[in-house]
C-alpha cells in the first residue's frame, strides 16, 4: 500500500490558519487591543471549534456544496467565539476595525480553502493521487459505482476490476471469484475494497472486514435496505446519487483520539510523578535494598506496540532469580519478597512504568504487555491474539479491571483477557479510560485476590 501523508494536511492546514488569523490581527487591529490573553483565546478557540465542527476532515466525496456548508458552519461559530470574549473579559469594549478583521479572515481562508479544493481534484482528474480500488460483487448497484468511480476522476479513484461469482468472466475487469481477491489485494497494492451486500452473505461481509483490518485496508459497502440503519457504518454520497456505506475507523486509526490519549498520559503521569513517585520512589528503594540484594528496579524486555519491544520498569518484587524473565509469579511463590508480596498487592510495583509512559513506550490504559517467550505461546491459543500490539501497551487495562490479572492458568484466562482487550481498542473513548484508571485506584484500596 502507498504511503499516505493525508494524515499531515489537516495539521499543516490548522498551522497556516492559525498564522494567517493571527497576521491579520496584528495588521488591521490597534496593537492595544491584542494582549496575549486576547490572542491566547482566538488561537485555543479556532483550533476547538475546527476540532468539534470537523474543519479539517475534507473526504473524496466532497463536492463544493459540502465544502461550503463545513466553511459556513465554522466561521458562524468562530464570529460568535469572536465577539464573546468582550462580553466575558472587556465587556463595552470593541476590537478597532473588527468587521474589517472578520471579513478578510473570512474571505483569506475560504479562498485558499476553495482554491486547494478546486487545485486538488483538477490534480486526480490528470490520474494523480489515486486509491486503487476492486469491486466484489457484479448487481445492478455496483455496476453503478463501477461507472461513477471510472467517469468521476476527480473522486481520485482508479478502478482496477471486479470480483464475482456470476457467470461474466467475458468481460476484461472481470478479475475471479468473489473470495479469490485476498492475494489480488496484497500484489497489486489495492487500497480500498467495496463490498455488494446484494451479492454477498454476511459472513463473507465480516471475513473481508478483517482481513481489511489485518493489512490495513479500507472497506465500503455498496448497500442494501438492511444494513441502512447499521451503527457502525456512515454514508457517503458519490456524485450526489449513489449511496456508499463507510465501515467506521476504529477510535485509534482518528489522530485526535490518539493526541488526546498521548495528552491524557502525560499529564497523568507527570501528576503521579510529581506528587506520589518523587516521595514514594525513595522509600521503596530503601525498603528493597535492605531486605535482599540486587536492584531496586527490575528491567524487563516486554512486547509493545506492533510488536516491539521495549523495557519495561518495575520495582523488584522478587529475590534476584534466574527465572524472572521466564516463569510469571504464582501464588505463594518462594520467589516473591516480603516486602514484594505487599507491593505486588498494591500494585505498587508497576509505579516506575509511569516513567515508560512518558518515554512514550507505555500508556496509561491498554492491554497489559506479556514476554516474548508467553506471547508466542499465547498466539497459538488465541487466533486474534496480535491485534493486541494495534495500541501502546498500558499500566491497566479493561482486562484487569474485570478480574483477568495475575497468573494465567488456563486457556480461557488469556482468551478472555485478549477479548477484553480488543473489545477496548475497537470501543475507546476517553472516558472508557477515565473509569479504567478510577476503578483501577479503587482496587488498590479494596484488594484483590488474584494480585500475588
Amino acid at each position: 500500500m502507498k504511503k499516505r501523508y493525508s494524515t499531515y494536511i489537516p495539521i499543516l492546514f490548522l498551522l497556516i490558519d492559525l498564522i494567517l488569523i493571527n497576521f491579520i490581527l496584528f495588521v488591521i487591529n490597534d496593537k492595544e487591543y491584542l494582549n496575549l490573553k486576547f490572542l491566547a483565546y482566538i488561537n485555543i478557540f479556532w483550533f476547538f471549534s475546527a476540532f468539534i465542527t470537523r474543519f479539517y476532515k475534507i473526504y473524496r466525496h466532497y463536492n463544493y456544496f459540502k465544502l461550503t456548508s463545513t466553511l459556513v458552519t465554522q466561521f458562524l461559530i468562530f464570529i460568535l467565539g469572536f465577539f464573546t470574549f468582550f462580553t466575558i473579559f472587556r465587556e463595552g469594549e470593541i476590537v478597532h476595525n473588527q468587521t474589517k478583521v472578520l471579513i478578510t479572515i473570512v474571505v483569506c481562508i475560504s479562498f485558499g480553502r476553495l482554491l486547494f479544493f478546486y487545485a486538488l481534484k483538477k490534480y486526480r482528474r490528470k490520474g494523480n493521487n489515486y486509491r486503487k480500488v476492486i469491486v466484489l460483487g457484479s448487481d445492478e448497484s455496483a455496476k453503478k459505482l463501477i461507472q461513477i468511480l471510472k467517469n468521476k476522476k476527480g473522486l481520485g479513484y482508479q478502478f482496477i476490476g471486479y470480483f464475482t461469482n456470476k457467470e461474466e468472466n467475458n468481460s476484461n475487469e472481470y478479475l475471479g471469484q468473489l473470495m479469490q481477491y485476498e492475494d489480488f489485494v496484497l500484489t497489486q497494492n489495492i487500497d480500498e475494497i467495496y463490498c455488494s451486500l446484494t451479492e454477498l452473505k454476511s459472513k463473507h461481509v465480516r471475513r473481508v472486514k478483517k482481513f481489511a483490518n489485518q493489512n490495513n485496508r479500507r472497506v465500503k459497502l455498496i448497500p442494501n435496505s438492511n444494513e441502512l440503519s447499521n451503527k457502525n457504518v456512515s454514508s457517503e454520497y458519490y456524485d450526489d446519487s449513489m449511496l456508499i456505506l463507510n465501515v467506521k475507523k476504529l477510535p485509534f486509526e482518528l489522530l485526535e483520539n490518539r493526541i488526546i490519549k498521548r495528552i491524557f498520559d502525560i499529564l497523568f503521569s507527570s501528576f503521579v510523578c510529581l506528587f506520589i513517585v518523587s516521595w514514594l520512589y525513595p522509600i521503596l528503594w530503601i525498603l528493597i535494598k535492605l531486605e535482599s540484594r540486587g536492584p531496586a528496579i527490575f528491567k524487563q524486555e516486554r512486547e509493545g506496540f506492533n510488536g516491539k519491544e521495549f523495557v519495561c520498569y518495575k520495582f523488584r518484587s522478587m529475590y534476584v532469580n534466574k527465572y524472572a524473565n521466564k516463569v510469571h509469579a504464582t501464588k505463594n511463590d518462594s520467589r516473591v519478597t516480603r516486602i514484594g508480596a505487599f507491593l505486588r498487592k498494591t500494585s505498587l510495583d508497576e509505579i516506575p512504568q509511569f516513567f515508560n509512559v512518558l518515554l512514550g513506550t507505555m500508556s496509561v490504559v491498554g492491554p497489559r504487555p506479556h514476554l516474548e517467550s508467553l506471547a508466542v505461546e499465547y498466539q497459538k491459543d488465541v487466533d486474534n491474539y496480535l491485534e493486541r500490539h494495534a495500541v501502546k501497551p498500558g499500566i491497566t487495562g479493561l482486562a484487569q479491571i474485570s478480574g483477568y490479572r495475575g497468573e494465567i492458568k488456563k486457556r480461557s484466562d488469556i482468551k478472555n483477557r485478549v477479548r477484553l482487550d480488543i473489545f477496548y481498542i475497537e470501543n475507546w473513548s476517553f472516558m472508557l479510560d477515565v473509569k479504567i484508571v478510577v476503578s483501577t485506584i479503587l482496587s488498590i484500596f479494596q484488594g484483590d485476590e488474584n494480585a500475588y
